[in-house]
């Protein structure tokens, strides 16, 4: 029996996720599988996979093949680093505990630079609320400024009409005056 790791489509459209599975190479996409052995979800930012990395390695060890997108994952997870590092071992090219430390030296490099970028991203998201706060209050002052030379404009409006009013009403009574 030939098999595959592949990936299984669930989810609703436009929001799929896909658990990763072992499965016989003439079983349907969605069908009947073997065993599951994690599960990858890209609609996070970055995407989230999870995966069992000693059942993983144990079928690539005895010859199940994974798709692309699989074999990319296996890889990014360190799966197939580990089976290339355990064919030395065979080989005799270095011992156990060599493997062991070239495979956590690798996963240390791996993770500070999935840090760094996480890091750059929630600054560079900082920095961009800092920069649309800014604008915004910018734009509010501009706003406030324009609105008081309105206010302003009204109220010497208003003063001058009740200036003038009030001349008019201190001419009256003195052309009253001299009318009599």
């Amino acid at each position: 029996m030939a098999t595959k790791i592949r990936l299984q489509r669930h989810g609703r459209k436009n929001y799929a996720f896909y658990p990763i599975v072992i499965a016989d190479s003439r079983a349907p996409r969605d069908g009947k599988f073997i065993e599951r052995i994690g599960s990858y979800n890209p609609n996070t930012n970055p995407a989230t996979i999870t995966l069992n990395f000693e059942r993983a390695l144990y079928w690539v060890n005895v010859g199940a093949e994974p798709t692309d997108t699989v074999r990319t994952i296996l890889s990014q997870e360190g799966v197939l680093l580990m089976k290339h590092l355990q064919g030395g071992v065979k080989k005799g090219a270095f011992d156990e505990a060599e493997a062991e430390r070239r495979f956590a030296d690798w996963k240390a490099k791996k993770q500070a630079a999935v840090n760094a970028v996480k890091t750059s991203m929630a600054t560079k998201k900082e920095e961009a609320a800092k920069q649309r706060l800014e604008e915004e209050q910018a734009k509010n002052k501009a706003k406030a400024e324009a609105v008081a030379k309105k206010l302003a404009e009204i109220a010497a409006a208003k003063a001058a009409a009740e200036a003038e009013a009030a001349a008019e009403t201190e001419a009256a009574p003195a052309e009253e005056a001299a009318a009599e």
